[in-house]
């Protein structure tokens, strides 16, 4: 194909790749192809800076943005995968994330200090934080720019048409561009999923939920509202990590940017989030009142929130949960919550965003060699795409039945959490193999696995204690079993499974701060060596030779 065609206004450059959205996943993308010698162009109905959600890091977000950041060639992304290269690059508008804190409360109850949950982030490994995104989008746009994407704010598109040798992007006033494969990561209302009828009605996904959420000041630290014993006070500050305050069908969350010293942002990210089969959205109600109706239900949540401010108009949505049928076709993919979204509980938007990022560009840069931009290239990444949406669904459902009982909660918490952590530590071996040897095949070894978008997904006995716990809660929601019983079965696969560590609290049922000591981890030290499943042996303590090496290096690993 030649490199330039006529077109009726816009452009008569023929780019490689269009990208729909230049929120933080289509401007990474663009950066990354971009930086590889991709024409790219990056459209967008809106422009920077802008207010966006999906503010909380976790580890394997980290790990996998460090992997983009070398793989591809792009060191700017390093800086969104730390506390202090954020803060150092960006300014100080960002949160620090040492934890996910849970607490659990009851109508018209104070809240208990025994259904509470905390699990920290390993400062020595990773670094979380809470991303001020107006700035991050924004700096990873320019990013993009630098590196040779040809930007365009404010292009609405009207219609989008395919031929055998590209596409056609036009607007309602006749300006057009053309490219050779176009990625839409416009978010919910994408042109594609629109064009190609996309959306599965009725949505495939088993939760529910609808949310309310904005930018507030002087949200009073989540610390205040307790005066505690020593026992009932966990190892890190509550406000000092991502807090999410659960009760039956629902939850808050309260993600502070200005939850240390250094902070010059004022703002708090909050919102709430309902199952709305319980929780109907009200007619009569504007959105900042049904919020704060919804708090006044919980002592300790309202208090949180007497005084503040908010910073811009509430959003209220309905149901939060759409789906697509397929995520890929010839010449054309829909990346992240173009082609679905689920519900922020578990901080998965960026960390989804980020794995699709990994392999979607290698394949789109192999295509743009060779001209081979059939759906068949892609059809890994939609599969694992779709694998993330339905896994955290399930997730996600088998949460919100858990949060009428505390001690089933606590269940679904420790697969979570230690789920989370094996997927991380699986990501982080193969990204050090590649900083010994180079090679690209140790990242496209980790797609080999029969379970796409599972948090561990080449493990067997993960996925079968996986399915006994979504089992044991769709039970319990069914009326089958009763909480404690569902709860008993999970903990008796936790405590005697060798792929779940001992002692750390990834299997101890009392155990609410999972933030270990010395005399911890020489437990499980000891654990691994006498008792492990050999694939969780070489990856913790891979992960510790690690750490330890950067460490006296006066270092982080990410």
């Amino acid at each position: 194909m030649s490199d330039t065609e006529t077109t009726a206004g816009g452009s008569s450059t023929v780019h490689d790749v269009a990208i729909l959205g230049s929120g933080i996943a289509g401007s990474m993308l663009a950066a990354v192809l971009a930086r590889n010698g991709v024409k790219v162009l990056l459209l967008d109905a809106s422009s920077h800076p802008r207010f966006a959600i999906g503010e909380s890091t976790i580890p394997y977000t980290l790990v996998c943005l460090r992997t983009i950041a070398e793989r591809y060639d792009v060191p700017e992304i390093k800086t969104l995968a730390t506390f202090t290269n954020a803060t150092k690059v960006l300014g100080p508008k960002f949160g620090v994330k040492k934890h996910f804190g849970f607490l659990l409360h009851h109508e018209g109850q104070p809240q208990d200090p025994r259904e509470v949950n905390q699990f920290g982030t390993p400062g020595l490994l990773h670094e979380a934080s809470h991303l001020y995104r107006q700035d991050t989008d924004a700096y990873m746009y320019h990013v993009a720019l630098k590196y040779g994407a040809v930007g365009r704010q404010n292009f609405r598109v009207a219609d989008v048409d395919f031929d055998d040798a590209g596409v056609t992007l036009s607007t309602a006033e006749g300006d057009q561009y053309r490219a050779r494969y176009v990625v839409d990561a416009s978010g919910h209302r994408s042109p594609l999923a629109e064009k190609f009828n996309l959306r599965e009605d009725p949505c495939r996904f088993s939760h529910h939920s609808r949310s309310i959420w904005n930018h507030m000041t002087r949200v009073r630290p989540t610390d205040e509202l307790f005066d505690r014993a020593p026992e009932d006070t966990p190892p890190s500050p509550w406000y000092q990590g991502t807090v999410h305050h659960l009760f039956e069908r629902g939850w808050f969350w309260v993600i502070g940017f200005d939850n240390h010293p250094k902070s010059r942002n004022p703002l708090c990210s909050v919102g709430l989030t309902l199952d709305p089969r319980t929780y109907p959205k009200s007619a009569d109600m504007t959105p900042e009142e049904e919020f704060h109706h919804y708090a006044a239900r919980f002592p300790d949540i309202a208090r949180q929130f007497e005084g503040a401010r908010p910073v811009r108009s509430w959003v209220s949505t309905d149901r939060l949960q759409y789906s697509s049928r397929q995520c890929a076709g010839d010449r054309w993919f829909l990346l992240s919550h173009a082609a679905g979204f689920i519900d922020p509980l578990y901080s998965r938007g960026l960390s989804n965003t980020a794995e699709a990022i990994n392999s979607l560009a290698w394949r789109l840069l192999d295509a743009v060699k060779d001209g081979d931009f059939s759906r068949e290239r892609f059809d890994y990444v939609d599969r694992m795409q779709q694998g993330l949406f339905d896994y955290n669904d399930s997730l996600v459902n088998a949460s919100f039945i858990s949060f009428s009982d505390y001690d089933l909660w606590t269940a679904v918490y420790r697969i979570w959490s230690w789920g989370a952590n094996a997927g991380t530590y699986r990501l982080s071996e193969g990204l050090f193999k590649y900083f010994k040897d180079g090679r690209d095949q140790h990242f496209k070894d980790l797609e080999k696995a029969p379970y796409p978008g599972l948090y561990w997904p080449d493990h067997d006995g993960f996925k079968g204690l996986y399915d006994s716990l979504i089992e044991e809660c769709l039970k319990y929601e069914a009326g089958k079993v009763t909480a404690r019983e569902a709860a008993d079965t999970v903990y008796a696969q936790l405590e005697s499974a060798n792929f779940v560590p001992k002692h750390f609290g990834f299997a101890e049922r009392d155990l609410r701060f999972m933030i270990p000591n010395a005399k911890v981890m020489a437990k499980t030290a000891r654990w691994l060596a006498t008792e492990a499943d050999p694939v969780v042996k070489r990856m913790m303590q891979g992960n510790a030779r690690e750490a330890v090496k950067a460490k006296l290096k006066g270092r982080r690993i990410f």
